[in-house]
């Protein structure tokens, strides 16, 4: 992937000037966001003996998921924050704007999978195709040999792969949305903050002098939907597509109506409140069907599934999955994970797991885990209970 190369400078050294590709230290470039994260990873790097450039890449303006309201602070502050600590660490800081390729290639499939009755995971596809993708080009053009970002994990080399092991904090762990990351990546990545648990960073933070850093609030799970609220983020961005699903069939699993839905884009499987239905006790959504508009609610059994189809795999730690390959599968983010027996059927993979799952849901993804080593992941097109 190309971005776009209509790139400004916020740092004191201009990219014309050939000095700056003429020094002995490795050269590292490191994602910056201006939290706590990616300038606690600087100084880390700085004190390792890299020599450190900066990245903040501009990929959404949040007046635009408001419409002129930024709901928090905006895309100046964050670029400003990022400014800020590259000057107090007298190191290069560079801004791109890849708004247009985002958008084409983030929230437009973003969209299209809510809209074929998908849940789908943004920052899965995003990490390798415009983070690392946009990363490594400029990394190329700049001279350095490293990419850095300032996610909770590690990385290890073993038999000739390269993989990702969880990182030490496991309430931010963040392996689960890094499975696609490609060999080539990985072996330009560098992870400072593996070792490190959330609490060590801001302390950290602090005794490096950046007390305003360490305070600031934590960033968005979903960079582009500062909220959260996605069903909002669609009213806006695909009103006149959702306007047209509005009214189909909210049924049982035995097909009998139960009232209208607001469009099956604005449910998500396993999902209980907001419904607008009366049944006398607690249902779910268990199916969205697109082809028919209807959404299936049902009881908290029926969402249990053993069996998933998977698509788009890809493995870190082996070349391939041995036969009838055994692993720790997450499901989700927060996921604890389950045992699943992973095989290869015709052009999709199956795993059965030993005890039933729930709520797994296409567009996300699973995730393979020997003990904390990350050994690949897949979407999961499919669930069913066999």
């Amino acid at each position: 992937m190309i971005p776009c190369n209509n790139f400004y400078s916020l740092s004191f050294l201009k990219i014309n000037d050939l000095s700056i590709l003429t020094m002995n230290k490795e050269r590292v470039l490191l994602a910056m966001s201006g939290g706590v994260d990616s300038s606690v990873a600087a100084k880390l790097l700085l004190d390792q003996g890299y020599e450190v450039v900066g990245l903040t890449l501009q990929v959404w303006s949040y007046e635009k998921t408001y419409f002129g309201k930024s709901g928090g602070k905006s895309d100046s502050d964050y670029i400003a924050d990022a400014q800020n600590l590259a000057k107090k660490l007298n190191i290069e800081h560079f801004v791109v704007d890849i708004q247009d390729q985002f958008q084409s290639n983030i929230i437009t499939p973003f969209i299209d999978e809510y809209l074929n009755a998908r849940t789908p995971n943004p920052c899965v596809l995003c990490n390798p195709t415009m983070k690392w993708g946009t990363f490594v080009h400029y990394a190329d053009q700049w001279n350095c040999k490293y990419i850095a970002t300032g996610h909770y994990v590690s990385k290890k080399f073993e038999n000739g792969r390269f993989f990702l092991i969880q990182g030490k904090d496991s309430k931010k762990d963040q392996s689960y949305v890094l499975w696609k990351l490609s060999q080539d990546l990985l072996e330009r990545s560098l992870f400072p903050l593996g070792n490190f648990n959330k609490e060590e960073i801001k302390k950290m933070a602090h005794e490096f002098g950046f007390k305003k850093i360490a305070e600031k609030q934590e960033s968005y799970d979903i960079c582009f939907i500062p909220n959260g609220d996605y069903r909002s983020f669609l009213q806006l961005h695909a009103a006149g597509k959702c306007e047209r699903l509005r009214g189909g069939v909210i049924s049982d699993t035995n097909g009998k109506w139960l009232g209208k839905h607001k469009g099956f884009p604005f449910y998500t499987i396993g999902q209980r409140k907001g419904l607008e239905v009366a049944m006398g006790h607690p249902v779910y959504v268990i199916q969205l069907l697109k082809e028919e508009n209807r959404v299936v609610l049902g009881e908290k059994k029926d969402l249990l599934s053993n069996v998933l189809i998977l698509d788009q795999l890809n493995i870190q730690k082996y070349e391939s999955l041995p036969d009838h390959y055994q692993a720790s599968v997450k499901i989700r983010y927060k996921d604890a994970g389950e045992i699943g027996l992973i095989r290869k059927d015709g052009d999709h993979f199956i795993c059965e797991f030993q005890n039933p799952v729930s709520a797994a849901t296409p567009g996300q993804s699973a995730v393979f885990y020997e003990n904390d080593q990350l050994v690949g992941g897949a979407i999961i097109e499919k669930a069913f209970l066999n």
